[in-house]
């Protein structure tokens, strides 16, 4: 019996440990942004998964919104067409965006939605094309001052939630493919082209704030944002939406859409944006349900969030 009680007692502890956060964050909406190497692990797309189920069950009210830059350019190369990428881009032709649909909405997001459903009857499944979900209008790169065409890339300019909310108020999980409609009626006259593909972090973060979402979480492939990469391993648990705006400017080419995302949260009305490390299995749960958190905290400059991390 003794060993029993030993045994059970750190469990306890982890439980109680998360009743304040449970509190806080009960009926709140959370979206997240799947992507990196949790995407591709078949273990931590299965831990993702629970995770996700988890928060639904504990009362929060979980969105999901993913890309799919790894699968896309799998199946691009499949069909002997070329993966080209300029300002940090994919340049993305009629025939490619065809794909990019293809991937996302066929193949990405009904694995996801088939994973969450082992769970029960929770995910449902739809693209930014849905209900007017997102509309975009064409986005150009910019390289070394001038302004690039790369194709059917688009930039978010309005969201329409309704959708979204409507499957949450019935207990769903949505699960969002990156795709916008576009803006344009004259493109949208030419049919299956008028989509355009928009970067899933840009979206996520479009999306939380059109929610009035407490928290956007962004899961990467590395442990958040570094103080002084690449001299120093040591990871920013929080700082304030300005402070962010000052870093910006020297980050990593692939952690600009993502810190972005979040300062574009925050400054939306967005409690709080969290990048974490998507390589942990669990590591939703850890962020959100345990006294020392994970990965990086953004806040708003007035953000007096009690016990934040």
């Amino acid at each position: 019996m003794s060993t029993r009680k030993h045994t059970a007692l750190p469990k306890a502890r982890t439980l109680i440990e998360a009743l304040p956060w449970l509190t806080r964050h009960h009926g709140k909406t959370v979206v997240i942004k799947f992507g990196g190497n949790a995407m591709i692990d078949e273990e931590l797309k299965r831990a993702f998964a629970q995770d996700v189920v988890f928060l639904r069950h504990a009362g929060l009210r979980p969105v999901v919104v993913h890309g799919g830059g790894p699968q896309i350019s799998a199946q691009l190369d499949l069909l002997g067409l070329e993966s080209e990428f300029k300002g940090g881009l994919r340049v993305t032709t009629p025939e490619a965006m065809n794909v990019v649909r293809m991937v996302l909405a066929g193949q990405v997001q009904r694995e996801l939605v088939g994973l969450l459903n082992e769970h029960g009857p929770f995910a449902v499944g739809m693209t930014g094309e849905d209900a007017h979900l997102m509309t975009a209008t064409k986005h150009y790169a910019d390289i070394d001052g001038a302004r690039v065409d790369i194709g059917r890339v688009g930039e978010i300019t309005a969201i329409d939630p309704g959708a979204v909310q409507a499957l949450l108020d019935d207990g769903r999980i949505p699960v969002i493919s990156s795709i916008a409609r576009s803006n344009d009626e004259g493109d949208a006259a030419s049919g299956g082209s008028a989509v355009f593909n928009v970067n899933a972090d840009t979206a996520a973060a479009a999306l939380a704030a059109a929610l009035g979402a407490e928290t956007l979480m962004v899961l990467t492939d590395v442990e958040g944002l570094y103080e002084d990469w690449p001299h120093s391993d040591e990871v920013i648990s929080r700082l304030t939406a300005t402070q962010l705006e000052k870093l910006l400017p020297d980050l990593a080419s692939g952690m600009v859409p993502k810190m972005q995302g979040c300062l574009h949260a925050v400054r939306n009305g967005v409690h709080t944006a969290r990048v974490i490390d998507g390589r942990v299995q669990h590591s939703i749960l850890l962020e959100i349900f345990t006294d020392e958190g994970i990965g990086t905290m953004v806040v708003p400059d007035t953000n007096t969030i009690e016990g934040a991390t």
